[in-house]
């Protein structure tokens, strides 16, 4: 039936639930429904897309680990020199390791091999090759989760919740 989309009371995203346990959130009266998709339950219950917890819930930063695959969804599996996509996308360090540039949110970016190979040891200004984007940390552990939805089109009525994420 698909994914529910659960707010915070301040309306910040939280987390991702099923159908079920968000129907129990709402008959328990801890969640009130926000959005729905227009289908029914037991044809009288409209099933939810978002709902919003009614107390605030505080939750601890939850760090996003730095690996491969987390650069290569944010940075959407395409080259950050070029545009391209595809299956042979390599990590390039903004900032050469050589040069004193490190491990981090805003040194890597996806590339594939022949702008890596192209930009070699020098920084993107040096080799006259832009970055589409500028490299970050991103914002919220939900992030990759929500973006991966979105992405398909299938949960449209997040994005207004999902935005700064």
């Amino acid at each position: 039936m698909g994914k529910v989309l659960v707010l915070n009371a301040s309306y910040e995203p939280l987390n991702i639930t099923s159908w079920r346990r968000a129907i129990v959130l709402l008959l328990k009266g801890k969640a009130e429904q926000v959005e729905h998709n227009g289908r029914m339950i037991y044809a009288e219950f409209p099933l939810p897309t978002v709902i919003r917890l009614r107390h605030y819930v505080r939750v601890p930063y939850k760090e996003i680990p730095l690996t491969r695959r987390n650069i290569l969804h944010r940075d959407g599996h395409s080259c950050q020199y070029c545009g391209c996509t595809g299956e042979d996308l390599t990590l390039d360090h903004v900032i050469p390791r050589s040069r004193g540039g490190g491990d981090t949110w805003e040194n890597l970016v996806s590339a594939c091999v022949r702008c890596n190979v192209k930009k070699g040891n020098r920084t993107p200004d040096e080799s006259k090759m832009p970055l589409m984007k500028n490299p970050r940390r991103p914002y919220s552990s939900l992030y990759f989760e929500v973006t991966k939805h979105l992405k398909t089109g299938s949960h449209n009525e997040w994005q207004k919740y999902v935005i700064g994420i």
